[in-house]
């Protein structure tokens, strides 16, 4: 088998630890600690993410979407695969450094998504920019942790405390979608969700195809 071999390595904002970019062959690997946050090999529940999103908004003209986390882009790829041409996608990375991976070592992944031009790529703190936003996006795509708790970094827990989600509630225009990843479900942050006024269900999808671990994605609408 081949060893996996260290390409870079990339401080989180906000002491939030450090990533480490790996690759073995073909796979792509990054890592916080010794937790694996994503692989190239496992892409099915991250394309979920955007496909359910897409589906839940099909048929709204200039459609604005936001995506949280770029990772390794099989969430944009999957929602520009299903978004009309005058759709508008905004992705928020806050690890500068992840998207230079994007275009370098991982740039066959990206497949040029970046330089799409319903694209637009905004390096820095995805909670902010919501923040600062009012009725400006159809759908919020939140993959930035393992799930709702801060694992990358602790401020992170602010996306998905009640003001937080009443956040994100504001910033969405009417019967707009706020989808959330997660490794494992959280009854919690589901209540969470119904408190602040979304209708919120909880879909499992496999981490790659009928294969791999279920994951958890919340699909909230505001009401």
């Amino acid at each position: 088998m081949l060893p996996w071999i260290q390409l870079d390595r990339a401080t989180i904002p906000g002491e939030g630890g450090e990533l480490r970019l790996k690759q073995r062959g073909a796979e792509f690997s990054i890592m916080l600690g010794s937790t694996e946050l994503m692989n190239s090999r496992l892409s099915g529940s991250e394309e979920a993410l955007a496909t359910l999103s897409c589906e839940r908004i099909a048929g709204r003209g200039n459609a604005r979407m936001l995506i949280g986390g770029l990772g390794m882009g099989f969430t944009l790829r999957a929602a520009l695969q299903a978004l009309p041409d005058d759709t508008g996608v905004t992705v928020a990375e806050l690890v500068p450094a992840v998207v230079d991976w994007a275009r370098g070592p991982m740039a066959d992944l990206h497949k040029g998504t970046l330089d799409d031009a319903r694209v637009e790529i905004h390096v820095g703190d995805v909670g902010a920019l919501i923040r600062s936003r009012k009725a400006a996006y159809d759908a919020i795509l939140l993959d930035v942790d393992n799930g709702p708790d801060g694992l990358t970094r602790a401020s992170n827990d602010s996306l998905y405390d009640h003001a937080g989600l009443r956040a994100a509630k504001a910033a969405l225009r009417a019967s707009g979608v706020l989808a959330v990843w997660s490794s494992a479900p959280d009854a919690a942050f589901t209540r969470r969700l119904r408190d602040v006024g979304f209708a919120a269900e909880e879909i499992y999808v496999r981490a790659n195809g009928k294969r791999g671990g279920r994951h958890v994605i919340w699909m909230a609408t505001s009401r």
